[in-house]
């Protein structure tokens, strides 16, 4: 790979569910009790990132690491509504502080798919007062924000959405619930959320505002050009659209599929799927990043806020992420404007009801919770310290 401009972010990502641990009082931790028996997991201590913040942001930093993702917990910050909690501002605080102490730029996300468990009894974002109730969340927590320069407003509306939605066509008494497509009720709410945080967030910081859109690269089959025009718009574009009015987007890769006259085709069995059963595509970064240009238009920068890869065998790891950040130099080289690179994940942590993929640079101990690099967090710092280069 060819070197990547001056000031470009090189970091890790997290979100506040998956790594902080007894987040008790959020819609996923109930599910997580009430689903236990249909083989979801608890993410009960998670790795205890609530308490270790400051070890996890020194893997990074001792490293050459210059940025680090991670969100806020709003079930902590508003326990209650309209009861926000000062002691839990002053601690997102401290990460700020932590992060810009050890000479990362911290890129903060407001929401990372899950909210408190009385905004989930109000019917959550179909609720009444669903925007207002976020926007208010959203004012509060600026007030710890203001020298931030990154701030993501809602993670993967798209998949929200789906997830959501998913949950919501259950409770309807509908077994077969979204078919892998986004509530359009639930997206249209989100969009609206979104666009009513985002002018909040510029009046009370310094930050360049957007959010982060999955990215599902997908391509079609011969003679369906049209059916995979109608489910891009559907799962992706009509969010990337947005973007169009934000200071940035975030694009967040994994891997590609298919569209057919019947919509997305699941991945195949192989043997090189990935831990989540996933196509083994680090091209798909590339794929991603080049249809978001297309989209939001080349004067919206782009920060690349998740790609990765679950697996157990490093050295795939390594392989899937230089591929990925060799294709990443190519488009910047071209012309499209990047501004940062944050690898999905910095842990191993709790993968949304399971602990089985494992996605991170570290691994933990779950009993000690030990932070464990891996080769692929020293080979990624290295290629963090030479901001590319022949890595």
């Amino acid at each position: 790979m060819t070197s990547f401009p001056d000031g470009f972010l090189w970091g890790a990502a997290t979100a506040a569910h998956q790594v902080e641990g007894n987040n008790l009082n959020n819609d996923w931790w109930r599910l997580e009790q009430v689903a236990a028996d249909y083989g979801v997991q608890s993410s009960g201590d998670a790795l205890d990132s609530y308490h270790r913040y400051r070890e996890d942001m020194q893997l990074l930093a001792d490293r050459g690491f210059t940025a680090y993702r991670f969100s806020l917990e709003w079930s902590r910050i508003e326990p209650l509504p309209g009861r926000f909690s000062r002691a839990e501002l002053a601690h997102y605080r401290r990460m700020i502080e932590t992060a810009r102490e050890l000479g990362l730029e911290p890129v903060v996300t407001l929401h990372h798919f899950t909210h408190p468990l009385w905004f989930d009894d109000r019917g959550a974002w179909l609720g009444d007062g669903a925007v207002e109730a976020f926007t208010a969340y959203v004012e509060q927590a600026c007030s710890i924000l203001g020298d931030v320069r990154w701030i993501v407003t809602i993670n993967e509306p798209n998949v929200l959405a789906i997830t959501h939605g998913g949950q919501r066509q259950v409770a309807l008494g509908n077994p077969y619930p979204t078919n892998g497509m986004p509530d359009q009720e639930i997206g249209d709410a989100l969009i609206a959320a979104h666009r009513a945080a985002a002018p909040i967030v510029r009046r009370l910081t310094d930050a360049r505002v957007g959010w982060t859109v999955a990215n599902q690269a997908l391509t079609p089959t011969p003679d369906n050009a049209d059916k995979h025009a109608e489910v891009q718009y559907l799962i992706e574009d009509k969010y990337l659209e947005v973007s169009r009015d934000d200071d940035f987007v975030g694009v967040q890769s994994y891997t590609s599929q298919t569209v057919d006259a019947d919509g997305i085709v699941p991945h195949a069995p192989a043997e090189d799927n990935t831990l989540m059963g996933w196509a083994y595509r680090p091209d798909a970064l590339d794929i991603a990043v080049r249809h978001t240009r297309d989209v939001v238009g080349a004067e919206v920068p782009i920060l690349v806020t998740e790609n990765g890869i679950a697996t157990d065998d490093d050295e795939r790891r390594i392989a899937y992420t230089r591929k990925a950040l060799t294709d990443l130099s190519r488009a910047v080289a071209e012309g499209i404007d990047v501004r940062g690179y944050l690898h999905w994940s910095l842990l191993d942590n709790f993968e949304w009801g399971h602990w089985g993929p494992t996605f991170g640079l570290a691994s933990v101990d779950r009993e000690t919770f030990e932070r464990i690099p891996k080769p692929s967090l020293d080979w990624l710092g290295e290629v963090a310290r030479r901001n590319g280069g022949p890595v």
